[in-house]
């Protein structure tokens, strides 16, 4: 079935409770209450940071914003991209769009001005609905994308070259749009990249998104009664992917806009979440503040979380080692997916594998894994190939990219490029990435914007971008650079000139020093990494 037909199933049997919590906890109160002091207050106290909706305003809101859109000649087929910070908006503004039978096409909150415009002209899309913190970016293309297409801007004060989201539904109809869905129909572009850095736009149908739901409720054991914090990007399918399972069953999540310690607690505590998805540098930071007395267990109620799970990285067994001397009563689980394969959980440890932690596990729910060598021939246990995975979750296609989708896509079968092992017990280990994009702190860099960018500098006369490894980030991006003879280049300088990229671009170190190459011209990028230790990080933590 479609997956705007579980919305409207959670609307009719529990249309009153409490589906999507929003809390800004940046937005200061005037006195922060322990949770003990929260508890006598009522019932789901409003505040100024906290702001929420039951399943029949999520639904209602849903409706009218795809009669909106129909009503603006928004038809099956058409896309519709979300540009959006978490919000209590982001989520029926999807479905919305889900509900015209149009595609809905996230995009990363990181994209600068120039981004946006080619993920819009490469996706064909035909709204952009954008929201406050992108203002100044989507002025400065507006001209240019606004000849083809309607903007449409969540917030206060629009700005004069957009049309306000909240005017337009106002008066919309809530009823249901009549379309007619299948499984087979188009729902949703996301964003993906080569090494080349250029994204590529990933198409998956309604199948691909009801799968994602039952594989994650199948995982983690979702109930009713289960209240799930979400906490990374919704434009990310590990954010939106994670919290499908949730929505199957119809049970509460809390959307955090935050990531320090006490915040994460603090909404643990008072909305008493049950399951937490981390990025590593979280997790890091929670265990360190709890080290440095900065925050104290006992001011919080966490003992009805039961479910910590990492993913978007590989993951150090220290870590969780750490993790379950302070938690020793929470299951753990990993897991491992792409874009491709509509987010994570082709690949998973299963909550019952902590012994096989640094593992990504076995296949998951309904998906098929195998390892191969460059043939196509599937290897050996024990031996290093290409991971590939097979299931109802895999990409249409890349849009509008019928090369890169051949490259990728064989037989039903979806090459990751993500080079694996398996052990004994059929448990997949990553060894390395066949691909050169650094993943720091779950986000993916792409080396060579940064060496055509810093390449512009008329004293730098080669360089490499690398990842090496990170305690906190897993990976963090450094750059070797190789100064023109006869010129003098400082740290100072490069970081200077840096400040012209966006700030998750910048290299986090700067070595100078020649670049080795190939006799065809190749950078020796692992040359380069065993030099200035940058192994895979699961290689480090397998010589730990």
């Amino acid at each position: 079935m479609p997956i705007t037909d579980i919305l409207e199933r959670n609307c009719k049997l529990y249309g009153n409770d409490i589906c999507l919590v929003e809390i800004n906890p940046e937005i200061k109160e005037t006195r922060r209450v322990t949770w003990k002091e929260y508890e006598l207050m009522e019932p789901n106290p409003v505040t100024h940071y906290r702001r929420e909706i039951t399943w029949s305003v999520f639904n209602e809101k849903a409706n009218r914003f795809a009669n909106m859109l129909i009503q603006r000649g928004i038809k099956k087929g058409d896309k519709v991209a979300i540009l959006l910070m978490n919000c209590l908006e982001w989520l029926p503004i999807y479905f919305g769009v889900l509900k015209t039978g149009a595609l809905a096409v996230p995009l990363n909150f990181r994209y600068a001005p120039d981004e946006i415009e080619y993920c819009l002209n490469l996706a064909e899309v035909d709204v952009l609905v954008f929201g406050p913190e992108f203002i100044g970016r989507v002025e400065e293309i507006a001209e240019s994308i606004s000849k083809n297409r309607l903007l449409f801007y969540v917030g206060d004060n629009c700005p004069s070259f957009a049309e306000d989201y909240i005017s337009l539904t106002a008066n919309c109809s809530s009823q249901t749009p009549m379309i007619a869905l299948t499984d087979a129909d188009d729902a949703a572009i996301y964003f993906s990249s080569g090494t080349t850095g250029f994204p590529k736009a990933i198409l998956h149908n309604h199948e691909s998104l009801m799968h994602s739901c039952k594989v994650e409720q199948n995982h983690h054991g979702q109930t009713k009664q289960d209240v799930f914090l979400c906490i990374p990007p919704l434009y990310h399918t590990g954010a939106k992917m994670h919290w499908f399972g949730s929505f199957l069953e119809g049970s509460k999540a809390v959307l955090l806009k935050g990531t320090k310690p006490e915040f994460i607690l603090d909404a643990v505590s008072k909305e008493k979440c049950t399951i937490v998805w981390l990025l590593v540098p979280w997790a890091q930071d929670i265990l360190d503040a709890i080290d440095r007395g900065d925050v104290r267990l006992e001011d919080y109620e966490l003992s009805q979380w039961r479910l910590m799970h990492i993913g978007a990285q590989p993951v150090p067994q220290s870590l969780i080692q750490r993790w379950k001397k302070v938690f020793p009563n929470h299951q753990y689980d990993t897991n491992y997916g792409l874009s491709e394969s509509i987010g994570p959980g082709c690949v998973h440890l299963g909550v019952e594998n902590i012994h096989k932690v640094g593992a990504i596990g076995k296949a998951g729910y309904g998906w098929q894994v195998k390892i191969v060598d460059e043939n196509g021939t599937q290897v050996t246990r024990g031996e290093v190939g290409e991971l590939a995975v097979k299931g109802p979750g895999v990409m249409t296609c890349y849009y509008n990219d019928e090369q890169a989708t051949n490259e990728v896509l064989r037989g039903g079968w979806l090459f990751t490029g993500d080079m694996a092992q398996e052990d004994e017990d059929g448990f997949i280990f990553l060894v390395d990435r066949k691909k050169d994009v650094v993943i720091s702190g779950g986000e993916n860099i792409y080396p060579v914007q940064i060496e055509d960018f810093l390449r512009t500098n008329n004293k730098v006369k080669d360089v490499a971008v690398i990842g090496i490894p990170d305690k906190r980030l897993g990976e963090i991006t450094a750059a070797i650079i190789e100064v023109k003879e006869g010129m003098n280049c400082t740290e100072e300088e490069i970081n200077g000139y840096c400040m012209k990229l966006p700030k998750y671009k910048r290299p986090r170190q700067v070595i100078f020093a020649d670049i080795p190459r190939n006799p065809t011209g190749k950078i020796e990028k692992p040359k380069l990494r065993k030099m200035y230790g940058g192994e895979s990080l699961v290689a480090v933590q397998n010589k730990s």
